[in-house]
């Protein structure tokens, strides 16, 4: 999967992890964009280590799903970062 192909799949799941989980998080389409990034490349490693999926091409159903679960993860650690940060 090329770079720009990993930045938009990293940007879309960011996006529909968002949307998947309650409450409001920080953060802009850059910090979107990252976290989709980072929650792509660990749903990525989780997967090829646990079920040992390729995650080699960007329309296949596998690549998109452990991306978004992926952010998922990534975001919900984000939140509980933050929100700790709020409070104090």
């Amino acid at each position: 999967m090329s770079f720009l192909a990993f930045l938009l799949l990293g940007l879309i799941a960011g996006a529909i992890a968002k949307a998947i989980l309650p409450g409001r998080q920080g953060g802009g389409w850059i910090a979107t964009l990252l976290l989709g990034v980072v929650g792509a490349m660990l749903g990525g490693w989780l997967g090829s280590m646990i079920f040992g999926a390729n995650v080699d091409e960007f329309w296949s159903l596998s690549s998109w799903l452990l991306a978004i679960g992926g952010s998922v993860i990534v975001l919900l650690i984000y939140g509980l970062v933050t929100s700790k940060k709020r409070e104090a």
